[in-house]
Order: C-alpha cells, then sequence, then structure tokens
C-alpha cells in the first residue's frame, strides 16, 4: 500500500554518534528518507555517495536528506567516514522504521530471520506529507535520482 498523500510515520533513530534524530525535528524542510539495506555494500555505497554528490542541489530544493539502514550505529559510523557521507545515516535496528514504511526486507540474503531494509526513496513534503515513494524491485536497483529531484521541485 502507498505512502503517498498521507502522513510519514514517525521516527526517531540514532545516528552515527548515538543522538537521536526524529522526521519531526526535520519538520520545515523537504525530507529525503533513503531506506538501504546494508552499509559496506557495492550498490549502497554507490547509492548514499549520489546522495552526497548531489546534496548541494538537493538542499537548494529545500530539502534534507538522511539514510537509513538496520546496521548499527557503530557500523554505519565506520560506513560515513569510509564514504565521507555528509548527511545523517540512521540505525533502524529495532526495524521500528522499515515496518512502519512497509520497506521491512524479510529473510534478506536467504538469511533466515534476518529483517534488513528494502532499498527504497520516500520524500516528505514541509508538512510531513509524503509526497514521492519508490521500492526497488531488487536489492540491486537503484533510485531514479531524477524522480526524486522532480518530486522535491
Amino acid at each position: 500500500m502507498s505512502l503517498v498523500g498521507t502522513p510519514a510515520p514517525a521516527f526517531s533513530l540514532f545516528d552515527t554518534a548515538r543522538q537521536p534524530v526524529s522526521l519531526e525535528s526535520l519538520r520545515g524542510s523537504k525530507v529525503v528518507i533513503a531506506f538501504f539495506p546494508a552499509a559496506f555494500t557495492g550498490v549502497c555505497e554507490k547509492e548514499l555517495c549520489t546522495f552526497r554528490d548531489s546534496l548541494a542541489e538537493l538542499n537548494g530544493l529545500n530539502a534534507k536528506v538522511v539514510g537509513i539502514s538496520v546496521d548499527a550505529p557503530f557500523s554505519n559510523a565506520a560506513f560515513v567516514a569510509k564514504n565521507a557521507l555528509t548527511f545523517p545515516i540512521l540505525s533502524d535496528y529495532a526495524r521500528a522504521a522499515v515496518n512502519a514504511y512497509g520497506v521491512a526486507h524479510a529473510d534478506f540474503a536467504g538469511m533466515p530471520g534476518y529483517v534488513a531494509a528494502k532499498r527504497s526513496v520516500f520524500v516528505v513534503d514541509e508538512n510531513g506529507t509524503v509526497i514521492y515513494e519508490w521500492v526497488a524491485p531488487n536489492p540491486g536497483v537503484e533510485p531514479d535520482y531524477a524522480a526524486v529531484k522532480a518530486a522535491l521541485a
């Protein structure tokens, strides 16, 4: 079921310094929420580095970017350092956000019981409403970055 046109599910997740970041704290700007399956994997690195390299343009569209994975804040911190990411990477280790957004990937990579995030992007407007949603058909597919920017325009 699509979340477009509905209030974005609230979240409060730890960043790489184990400080809470909530969706509410980002209110007043558009927010690009990029869920990704796992730090240190090729497609995830490419995707988040693409968002990093587009950050000035996205900020110019009054947007903030956050990445969310189920990895621990410690792993995410090393991932941020390795890739010089300049936006928050949040840890959904309890899987609350992936479940709320409907992007939980059960038995990820053939591992029974392991739940990761499906690669997906949501754009939330300044008032907290989801205005764009994309969920990858499989973890190897990157988002349409032009479509994300168009949703922000």
